[in-house]
């Protein structure tokens, strides 16, 4: 009979294997650098920043950007054309935590997703330059009988006083921020600057690696998450956690969200702080 020890570690090892089979399946996505006061605005279009799960759909099936199937009622895909979408499942300002729970479960609540919305902002497969793609999905958006798929509105981006001024309201009206993309760009799957996304913050992903444990009030429970960014720098993560963020902490090998105010001369970010679990990536 297989002991507690050996149950926990074949277990560790399917979560390894299916994390592995979802990086394999992961779609080839342009992804975006951080705008800086100073950077030329020239030739770039603006949108605002949906916060949801980004979605990528091949022309039959939705996935993640993890490479996870999504698991999406028929009715919702149905009107869906033939070639690749990209944009980002959004359930509306503020409803990040709904978005992720319908989309990553396996069986799709159909209330749940009546309130989704498939927000589409490039077209991966289509040849030319950012400003064509958009004329093209300008003319395959929006689908009658699909409202829940919508084009994203961009406009074309002046100066960085305009931009700060948009920032601010769509931010007051619940928005996460803005995007831009540069219109003489091709759809390249890597993060570059044509793609640059302009918040009021910074922020980052990192993969958890190691759970410290708390002192004084937080004896006996989490005391901060040691995290790892992309690039492999590791550093801890404390604030920001809620208590029962504490009492069940990320999973090891897990993604989560931070934000910072810049970084120190190592390179690691300066007053980092937990947001969220970035859970429409794999482990």
């Amino acid at each position: 009979m297989l002991n507690r020890r050996s149950l926990l570690l074949a277990g560790l090892g399917a979560l390894a294997a299916r994390g592995a089979a979802a990086r394999e399946a992961a779609p080839a996505l342009m992804l975006a650098e951080v705008y800086r006061p100073g950077m030329s605005l020239d030739d770039y279009w603006v949108s605002e920043k949906f916060d949801g799960v980004r979605g990528y759909w091949d022309g039959k099936q939705l996935w993640t950007r993890g490479g996870e199937p999504v698991v999406a009622p028929a009715w919702f895909i149905a009107p869906l054309p033939k070639q690749p979408l990209d944009g980002e499942l959004w359930a509306g300002r503020g409803q990040f935590a709904h978005a992720v729970s319908t989309v990553r479960s396996q069986t799709p609540n159909d209330t749940a997703w009546h309130s989704m919305r498939f927000m589409v902002f490039d077209l991966p497969a289509q040849g030319g330059d950012f400003t064509a793609r958009l004329a093209v999905l300008r003319k395959l958006l929006p689908i009658t009988d699909a409202p829940w798929v919508v084009p994203v509105p961009q406009e074309r981006a002046t100066t960085h006083a305009d931009l700060q001024a948009l920032l601010a309201k769509t931010v007051k009206m619940g928005g996460e921020g803005l995007m831009l993309h540069r219109g003489g760009s091709l759809y390249r799957a890597e993060r570059n600057s044509d793609l640059l996304k302009v918040k009021t913050h910074d922020d980052a992903e990192a993969r958890v690696v190691g759970h410290m444990p708390g002192k004084g009030r937080h004896s006996g429970r989490l005391g901060a998450l040691l995290v790892e960014t992309p690039e492999g720098k590791r550093f801890k993560l404390g604030s920001g956690l809620t208590d029962a963020e504490r009492e069940n902490p990320p999973a090891i090998g897990s993604w989560v969200t931070y934000r910072y105010n810049g970084t120190n001369p190592g390179g690691l970010p300066r007053f980092a702080r937990f947001m969220r679990v970035r859970s429409d990536r794999p482990s």
